[in-house]
């Protein structure tokens, strides 16, 4: 199991990012100004980022996390670099959230009645698959569907079960992913972002200052985002929980209600006493 920051103190946080080279920017020359907050100083050339600001910032990205999660919202994960493809897919599996990690699919987000559409057909091939349907198909056809049903899990595999709009988006690399920042911006869609040196800050919401290249840095980050997810979901269950128990003994306590025939019973004596 990857180990994240989530609830270590400062100083363990800071050690821990260190040993994961959370710290190494990009080569000087190939740095954004506006990046300059977060950097603390420069070495051989590279950037190294503000480790400081980094702890503070990651901590926020995932008190955010768990209260979004808490509130029964998703957050889909992007990381289409080959660094980050591996691990945007596992701690999206491992925390129950959405990913993309091969291509982005223009549209993803603000297209999102055809991208639907798009997953029903995909469900439809992968049961067609499992029931053994390609089989009873000519051969021609069969492998038309078959390399149909692979193009749609590799794009769109990841957001199989994404019913409406992500509630967060967790992006690896902001330049790279600038297709998916713009789609969620217009929308409105909250971005948390691992923003390397050479990053432009101005459309993420939650910045996570951090080496974007290097696969221990990656993978550590990642794995805070989904703990927190996971942390989030926990609070959920554990509030649906108690509602239920609440609803539970409130019913207990309300009298039931009479049966017909004790009402018969009752009547009947009023008659006597009556006479």
């Amino acid at each position: 199991m990857v180990t994240s920051t989530l609830g270590m103190s400062p100083n363990t946080s800071m050690k821990t990012l260190l040993e994961a080279g959370v710290h190494f920017g990009h080569q000087a020359k190939r740095w954004n100004p506006k990046m300059k907050p977060y950097i603390f100083s420069e070495r051989n050339g590279i950037h190294v980022i503000d480790l400081q600001q980094t702890v503070k910032l990651l901590d926020e990205a995932h008190n955010y996390v768990a209260d979004l999660t808490a509130r029964g919202g998703r957050v889909l994960f992007v990381g289409t670099k080959k660094q980050a493809q591996e691990v945007v897919q596992r701690e999206a599996e491992r925390s129950g959230q959405f990913y993309i990690n091969r291509r982005w699919l223009g549209g993803t987000l603000t297209n999102f009645v055809t991208i639907r559409n798009r997953l029903r057909y995909l469900k439809q091939l992968q049961s067609e698959s499992q029931s053994g349907a390609f089989d009873r198909l000519p051969k021609q056809e069969a492998a038309k569907k078959l390399q149909e049903l692979e193009r749609l899990e590799r794009t769109l595999g990841g957001v199989r079960d994404m019913n409406q709009l992500p509630g967060a988006v967790f992006i690896v690399d902001p330049k790279r992913e600038h297709l998916a920042i713009h789609e969620a911006r217009r929308l409105g869609i909250p971005v948390i972002a691992i923003t390397d040196t050479n990053c432009v800050p101005d459309d993420v919401d939650l910045i996570i200052p951090a080496n974007d290249d290097a696969i221990r840095s990656v993978r550590l980050i990642s794995a805070g985002i989904a703990d927190a997810a996971l942390q989030g979901r926990m609070r959920l269950e554990v509030a649906q929980a108690e509602r239920e128990m609440d609803m539970e003994a409130a019913g207990a306590a309300v009298p039931e209600a009479p049966a017909d025939e004790d009402l018969l019973a009752v009547a009947a004596v009023g008659s006597e006493e009556a006479e």
